[in-house]
């Protein structure tokens, strides 16, 4: 243990910077999801889930409200043309936010029926948008609308970016939740985090090879997350894996072997890579957003 750090192998010492600051940016949030920094305006957005509301901060400046009501959006990212992505557990679908604000469906049915409550989303190189469906947003009318599932199962679906049709490229899981491509996207990982709400449910990161770039085959555990629950997920340029759960940030090296962990005040929901550098590590955490420098530099794009 050095500070908030637990290192379990001493590689994880070269991921961190062992006296960095760890900087509160925002408080006085509900259930603060879905990170992403856009490079080019240097800012982070994200969701404050039951406040029906997405927040922006900016350096220097600080935080405040970039979007009310937002349909209860969780998770978000940006497509190749640069454009805000985002799941609305409200409106139970996918959306783009087009440059000049006007918001465009990307998916909000599966064969006719409405999906259950967008959760995490992911875009490759090749346009498609990948994204996880549980059924948190209809559970309660905390995040959502209390509602019965449409679908009847939680899946995973890719969008094809010329047809925009969705497709299930993965029904066996549970409750859904982040992912992330491999920097080299030959691996799509996902978390399970069904324990939330059932004792026995998986508590684990899988991984999936994928096949012609728009379909998965395997789904091994990549590793089983032993102190509280997996949520959003991202790699960096050198594949390891940053997983939020419960009161912290793991990191995995590419082969399932757990680094080390970066213990939260906070139950932490998600992480995105941004800064300049790629090299700051912003992680949203129930009532607040936190900033960290690592050693390490995120994977995403743009």
């Amino acid at each position: 243990m050095f500070g908030q750090y637990d290192i379990i192998d001493r590689r994880f010492r070269d991921c961190v910077i062992l006296n960095a600051p760890f900087e509160k940016l925002c408080g006085d949030l509900l259930w603060a999801e879905g990170p992403v920094y856009f490079a080019d305006g240097d800012f982070l957005i994200w969701s404050d889930i039951p406040n029906d509301r997405m927040m922006r901060w900016i350096p220097g400046i600080g935080a405040g409200e970039y979007r009310r009501p937002a349909n209860f959006s969780n998770g978000n990212t940006r497509d190749r043309q640069g454009r805000l992505v985002s799941c609305e557990h409200g409106a139970r679908r996918v959306s783009r936010t087009e440059p000049d604000g006007r918001v465009t469906v990307i998916a909000d049915r599966y064969r006719g029926k409405r999906l259950n409550s967008p959760n995490d989303v992911v875009v490759k190189s090749d346009g498609g948008i990948w994204f996880t469906d549980p059924d948190y947003g209809i559970m309660t009318d905390y995040e959502g609308y209390k509602a019965e599932s449409e679908i009847g199962a939680c899946n995973v679906y890719r969008c094809d970016p010329r047809s925009g049709e969705a497709a299930i490229v993965a029904d066996d899981f549970a409750k859904p939740n982040g992912l992330c491509f491999s920097p080299d996207e030959t691996r799509l990982y996902i978390a399970d985090s069904a324990r939330s709400h059932d004792p026995k449910g998986p508590c684990h990161v899988r991984v999936f090879d994928l096949r012609d770039g728009q379909s998965l085959a395997g789904g091994r555990v990549f590793a089983e997350i032993d102190t509280g629950i997996p949520d959003g997920i991202r790699c960096d340029t050198e594949g390891n894996l940053w997983v939020a759960a419960g009161e912290g940030v793991n990191c995995y090296e590419p082969g399932g072997a757990l680094l080390g962990r970066i213990r939260v005040p906070e139950a932490v929901a998600n992480i995105t890579f941004g800064g300049p550098r790629r090299s700051c590590l912003f992680i949203t955490a129930t009532t607040s957003v936190y900033r960290l420098f690592v050693n390490r530099v995120g994977a995403q794009t743009p």
